[in-house]
């Protein structure tokens, strides 16, 4: 096994070629605003580069709800026309990118006395339906819904509404969208701190850059810069009037399908304060999720589930599927991530009834991208994008092109047409390099989860993983859907990949151990 491509030596040297050459566009921040922010910029000829200061999606888009859904809830709040997006966008990812988007039915079960009702959410679902342009909800009484819903709560239950959002592996969709940014001419780069920006006369002209990797500083040279640093981004803005940044938390808990096995998302209002939870399918598992709070701990540090969170979800479990007899001991992992939301500063305002509404902060020579939603994240490209042309004097249409190209695959006779299905949509035009390694590695699943061993030796080669985490918790999802983050297969793991990230016995040893450390912390239990 030869030493990977990207290696220690080749970092150095790539960070000093790209600082030495003159960009259109530097984007700040390696998630999914900032890789569609790129993969906008590559498709239209511009010299683009993507900075990230940890690991591509490494904040929020690698800790969201997975849900690539319409904003449904937004309807209630009068917000028609960021519905109206969401709802469009979604079904654009469902057919440019299945296997990696996919649909998914939930349900909002009725029950007597509560709030809504049938009628109400009915009439909801026309009108998000109507947005949708297809009607896609249906009405079950009681006893069909006892079919469809086996083990939910009976107690003044009236029956159930169907309705279709969808869902998808957030931190693969961001690797996606980069793959086809740098299949464009982008490029991009993890582990790179941006420390400044540089000014003359008042003018964004650059930044500068620390490796955090090596230590070592770079200044890059830009024509205009876009941030779309998620809760960072009053970090290097400075004053930007009254708005803001509020960093809310929202935590999940992941539990073993068999413990809770839902073959559909449910969605109900937590007894406690009428904020509306979900439990739903994903990747094998089950998540139940979200809370809403803010989020008082420093952003450098990852976040993680508090003590609080962990009861307010387990008494959703209780509550929404009594029989289940869910507790503590059953969650396989959590992850919590921050969101961030643009606020005026309204005083005593609940973090829900905040508005999820984005903004674009000017200054010469730089446009930052403030909030955002997973689902509507090539809109917010384009509408960077524009703010950066006429900063550039260009023009800029949004033509509809697609955000992923049409990929047509080897024949893959060893696999099943749903792992093929998975393949495609996980790595699009960059899967012949995975099934080069077919042949090699073989087709067997990682301790009976979706995954594939030739998924880790892929990423490892050819992902650019600088650290056990990214390889564990971003590029696959083992950590987070293997019982002790997947600990158990740590040593197979090793021999099949630490060659391929070129690390020695003693690197290897030392990321294990602070792999296993941040699992304890922030993907675990809390601590008591």
């Amino acid at each position: 096994m030869s030493m990977p491509a990207w290696n220690a030596a080749w970092r150095e040297g790539a960070l000093a070629e790209l600082a030495a050459r003159d960009w259109d566009l530097i984007v700040i921040g390696g998630g999914i605003s900032g890789a569609g922010i790129l993969r906008e910029a590559a498709r239209r000829g511009w010299t683009c580069l993507l900075l990230e200061q940890r690991d591509f999606a490494w904040g929020t888009s690698s800790r969201s709800s997975k849900m690539v859904h319409g904003g449904l809830r937004y309807i209630a709040k009068g917000q028609l026309k960021l519905t109206r997006d969401s709802v469009c966008e979604r079904q654009r990812l469902l057919q440019e990118a299945p296997g990696l988007v996919e649909p998914l039915s939930f349900v909002m079960a009725h029950y007597r006395g509560q709030f809504p009702g049938p009628k109400v959410f009915g009439g909801l679902l026309a009108l998000y339906d109507a947005l949708a342009g297809k009607r896609n909800h249906l009405y079950y009484p009681l006893q069909e819904l006892r079919y469809l819903a086996p083990g939910l709560k009976q107690d003044g239950l009236l029956g159930g509404t169907r309705f279709f959002d969808a869902l998808t592996d957030d931190a693969r969709l961001v690797m996606r969208v980069l793959g086809e940014a740098r299949g464009d001419g982008g490029e991009a780069l993890n582990g790179t701190k941006v420390v400044e920006l540089l000014r003359d006369n008042g003018r964004v002209v650059g930044l500068l850059a620390e490796d955090r990797e090596s230590g070592r500083s770079f200044n890059f040279r830009s024509r205009v810069v876009a941030q779309a640093t998620g809760a960072w981004s009053d970090r290097l803005q400075g004053e930007s009037g009254r708005e803001h940044i509020r960093p809310l938390r929202g935590s999940h808990l992941l539990l073993p399908a068999w413990r809770l096995p839902v073959a559909h998302a449910f969605s109900f209002m937590h007894g406690a304060d009428r904020r509306p939870v979900f439990v739903f399918p994903w990747e094998g598992a089950t998540v139940v999720g979200t809370t809403d709070l803010d989020h008082c701990e420093p952003l450098d540090q990852e976040a993680r589930i508090s003590s609080e969170e962990l009861e307010y979800l387990l008494a959703a479990c209780v509550q929404q599927f009594p029989a289940a007899a869910i507790t503590a001991g059953d969650v396989l992992s959590t992850w919590a991530g921050v969101r961030p939301v643009v606020s005026d500063g309204g005083a005593g305002r609940k973090p829900s009834d905040e508005t999820r509404e984005h903004a674009l902060w000017l200054e010469p020579g730089c446009v930052t991208l403030a909030g955002g939603k997973l689902t509507t994240f090539r809109l917010l490209a384009l509408e960077v994008l524009r703010a950066c042309a006429g900063m550039l004097g260009r023009a800029l249409e949004d033509q509809g092109a697609a955000t992923f190209r049409p990929c047509t695959p080897a024949p893959m006779p060893s696999l099943s047409p749903a792992q093929q299905r998975r393949l495609v949509g996980r790595h699009g035009r960059e899967l012949s390099g995975l099934l080069a390694l077919l042949d090699e590695v073989g087709s067997e699943r990682v301790a009976g989860s979706d995954t594939l061993w030739v998924e880790l030796a892929w990423a490892a080669q050819s992902e650019l993983v600088l650290h056990l985490d990214d390889l564990l918790l971003r590029r696959t999802r083992l950590g987070l859907l293997l019982a002790g983050g997947a600990r158990a297969e740590l040593p197979r793991i090793r021999a099949l990949c630490q060659a391929r990230l070129g690390w020695d016995d003693e690197r290897w040893d030392s990321e294990e151990r602070d792999y296993l450390e941040l699992w304890r912390c922030c993907y675990s239990l809390p601590a008591k």
